[in-house]
């Protein structure tokens, strides 16, 4: 007789062992399949993105008309008046700041900005800042020469004290200067050096001297307060002389009595693409004209031009500016101002681009009685070009990084109701236009077109690292009347009535000496 549960003893492990297989059956099946289908898709995307520039399809068509007028604001607009307690500079100061401002126009720009900055952490006295002319530009314009001191002093007397120099002082029954004590900052230097570093030799000499001064104070800092100095210096206090603003204003004038124009900030000159590494495409002497300046002036590093060129390293000829311009839909009756330096490679770079933009300007050729005809690349020539780029109804950079010419122009223009900028994406457009030069022509303009789309044309947007704060200022120095966000919200209309104010109780008590008068004046 069966026990009871007799006989299963062995049905059960054969059973289990059954079953067991055919899982594993299922199991290897499904991930032989899932393998296939993760091939497949990685196929799709590669052979799509391969054939996504020559595709016969039409991408979606830039609207030509809008980008004439400036971008959609979504409601914000430019505002660096401060929006909470912000008292003025305290009657007595620490000491003199000097600085001296190396570099080109943006470069300098940038220092000026963060001289003001470093000048208010530390409670001192800024000295009008020195610009490295000579070396650069080969001219002695100096900050007197370019920008409307008064102005200036004046816009920011309720930020931070300015002289025009370090007064004398009377010791031992002798009149004489305060010397400065030299410093040299650290690179992208955190306000923890100024207010500890920098003033204990402030407080130590009664001034000193910070020497070079370009990129010397770190960009992002967590205080909305600060960045907003920045722009009251950068938009506002930083006015070009009189005499240049009017010159940029007549250019102006000529250009826009038959239309639109667009502006070209086109960067093909010898320094930049010494920087870049991208030689190639020259004749074999002008390569060892750009090796021997690369190997004086920049660190020495192994690049090869194709790679570099992949990734969008290199900076748009002056052709392929035109092609992406063409494949946007502007046509040869496009009015074009060009701000450039010397362009390196001569003529032949610039044929094909006239060719398709035969209207094309500088600031000699729409005015050529003016002064700029002996000065077309000194600080002077550089000061017109940045004002009539500012002015224009577009804006195209070739070549944007953070120390050129055009990292100040696009936050200007973003600040100024932002107005339409075109930025090619270096780096997207590469592979066109190398499979352009490989012969693959069909699609090209469309290709590029898709990729133009994907970019933002001078509206709002959030500042992505390593993007310059002086590119792109958005949200700090900016408001909106509905924004939730307390902090996004623009400020009281009697804001600046109430900083004029605070400055009058805070100077009642000050001396009437020469140097804080010139300061209150």
């Amino acid at each position: 007789m069966r026990r009871p549960g007799e006989g299963m003893m062995f049905k059960r492990p054969y059973n289990n062992r059954h079953q067991l297989k055919q899982v594993k059956g299922l199991f290897n099946r499904f991930t032989i399949v899932a393998i296939i289908l993760v091939i497949m898709i990685i196929y799709f995307f590669v052979f799509a993105s391969k054939a996504n520039y020559l595709s016969p399809e039409s991408p979606s068509e830039v609207d030509m008309q809008k980008l004439w007028y400036t971008a959609d604001s979504g409601g914000w607009r430019p505002s660096s008046t401060p929006r909470s307690y912000w008292p003025p500079p305290p009657n007595e100061s620490n000491g003199y700041l000097r600085v001296r401002c190396n570099g080109g126009l943006n470069q300098q720009r940038t220092a000026i900005c963060n001289a003001v900055l470093a000048a208010r952490i530390m409670n001192a006295t800024l000295v009008l800042p020195e610009l490295d002319t000579n070396s650069y530009w080969h001219d002695d314009s100096g900050f007197q020469g370019i920008y409307d001191v008064d102005h200036f002093i004046s816009s920011l007397r309720y930020d931070v004290r300015i002289v025009e120099s370090i007064p004398e002082i009377r010791k031992n029954g002798k009149i004489k200067k305060i010397k400065s004590f030299q410093l040299r900052p650290p690179r992208d230097a955190p306000i923890s050096w100024y207010s500890t570093v920098a003033l204990e030799k402030m407080n130590e000499h009664g001034a000193i001297y910070l020497t070079p001064f370009s990129h010397r104070l770190a960009e992002e800092i967590d205080n909305p307060e600060y960045q907003r100095l920045r722009c009251r210096v950068n938009y506002h206090a930083l006015r070009f002389k009189q005499q240049i603003m009017q010159l940029s204003q007549s250019i102006v004038a000529k250009l826009r009595s038959q239309g639109h124009f667009m502006s070209i900030h086109l960067r093909f000159e010898k320094d930049m693409l010494s920087f870049a590494g991208c030689f190639d495409i020259f004749s074999p002497q002008e390569q060892k004209i750009l090796r021997k300046y690369r190997k004086e002036n920049f660190a020495d590093k192994k690049l090869v031009y194709r790679e570099r060129r992949a990734i969008g390293k290199c900076p748009l000829t002056p052709e392929e500016v035109g092609l992406v311009l063409r494949s946007m839909g502007f046509d040869n009756s496009t009015r074009i101002y060009l701000a450039a330096g010397e362009l390196f490679g001569g003529e032949r770079f610039m044929k094909p681009f006239r060719a398709m933009f035969p209207l094309l300007e500088n600031h000699n050729t729409v005015d050529p009685s003016s002064e700029l005809t002996d000065n077309t690349q000194g600080l002077l020539g550089s000061a017109v070009d940045y004002m009539v780029c500012l002015l224009s109804d577009i804006f195209v950079p070739t070549y944007d990084g953070p120390s050129n010419f055009a990292n100040n122009l696009l936050g200007h223009r973003l600040y100024y109701s932002f107005r339409t900028t075109i930025r090619p994406d270096r780096k997207g457009l590469a592979p066109i236009f190398i499979q352009r030069e490989e012969g693959h022509l069909a699609g090209f303009e469309a290709a590029v077109r898709r990729v133009m789309m994907k970019t933002n044309f001078g509206g709002p947007r959030k500042r992505v690292p390593p993007e310059s704060f002086y590119t792109n200022s958005w949200p700090e120095c900016f408001c909106r009347d509905s924004a939730t966000d307390p902090g996004d919200r623009c400020p009281p209309d009697n804001m600046m009535e109430v900083l004029e104010d605070q400055l009058e109780r805070e100077m009642t008590n000050v001396t009437s000496n020469g140097v804080m008068n010139r300061v209150v004046d």
